[in-house]
């Protein structure tokens, strides 16, 4: 006999709310359509981790035309998922998910596998992914946290204005309280409180207004109290080593072949940066140096 707690109810009370505003504001996604199948959500969370959406679309739109699934990918060369990639940033995350294409195609017949645990035996699919592509792809029941479900529950239910820096073991325990019982309706809940952190409860100007649990949100009842923990600063790009990696890509990804030396140094006046930037770009397997001096993106 299933025993029903006050924190059972506490947790029913958000599910509904958040899960009908939901169903009626949700953004109409190409990775949210049925056609877009297992393999077209996986695509989606490799793309969106650390990138908004706007930026997102064109390149998913493109990826998936060129690669339907994921032995297509497996079958090119990793240069050219980095090279498809453009300027999504971070890009080890196309190596990382021309990595896992490889190894559907090769462990499970070219389909993204159902299974949590295997997913999460997969290069480059790390809790979040699994859970994600478990949830979103194939509706099971699993606690999906990105920033945008940390915060709100940081905020509706821990009283919180932000979540801690990095995923706690508190905040694991809590989103699988909260997690609604019924299969479906947990991943529903996924991707409801996913939209709900990503359009109203954001993070620098949260819309309490349109916030469908608005009236039970913790940090809101207690008077929106203003975070008390370290400077939440934004990252910066300009003269970083990221900036001139990028650049650095950006010359190998444009070429039909080979680079030579002379092409990337004038992408970057600061020479010992430049080589600094390059050779992180050699050692992450983004680049390839060849014999002669010259420059490639990875072939194998």
């Amino acid at each position: 006999m299933t025993t029903t707690t006050p924190r059972t109810h506490a947790s029913a009370a958000l599910h509904t709310p958040v899960i009908d505003w939901f169903e009626t504001n949700a953004r109409d996604l190409p990775w949210r359509r049925p056609e877009a199948g297992p393999w077209g959500v996986m695509v989606s969370e490799f793309m969106l981790q650390q990138t908004p959406v706007s930026r997102v679309l064109p390149v998913y739109e493109q990826w998936l035309a060129r690669w339907p699934r994921p032995a297509d990918l497996a079958a090119e060369p990793p240069g050219e998922a980095v090279r498809a990639w453009g300027r999504l940033g971070y890009p080890r995350r196309a190596l990382r998910l021309h990595a896992a294409a490889a190894a559907i195609t090769e462990r499970h017949g070219g389909d993204v596998p159902r299974d949590h645990a295997k997913l999460l035996a997969l290069p480059g699919v790390g809790e979040y992914t699994a859970a994600a592509v478990a949830s979103f792809a194939y509706g099971q029941r699993h606690a999906v946290l990105d920033t945008n479900v940390r915060r709100v529950f940081a905020r509706a239910v821990a009283g919180a204005q932000y979540p801690p820096t990095a995923t706690t073991a508190a905040e694991r325990h809590l989103a699988r309280g909260l997690l609604p019982e019924d299969e479906r309706t947990a991943a529903a809940w996924a991707a409801a409180t996913m939209e709900l952190g990503a359009l109203v409860c954001t993070a620098r100007t949260p819309d309490c207004h349109r916030c469908p649990i608005a009236d039970r949100c913790a940090w809101r009842l207690a008077g929106s109290p203003a975070h008390e923990g370290p400077p939440r600063r934004g990252q910066t790009y300009a003269g970083t080593d990221r900036q001139v990696r990028g650049k650095l890509l950006a010359v190998l990804r444009e070429a039909v072949g080979p680079v030579p030396q002379s092409a990337l140094d004038a992408v970057w006046d600061e020479p010992v940066q430049r080589a600094r930037a390059l050779d992180g770009l050699v050692a992450d397997g983004l680049v390839e140096p060849l014999a002669d001096g010259e420059y490639r993106l990875p072939h194998s």
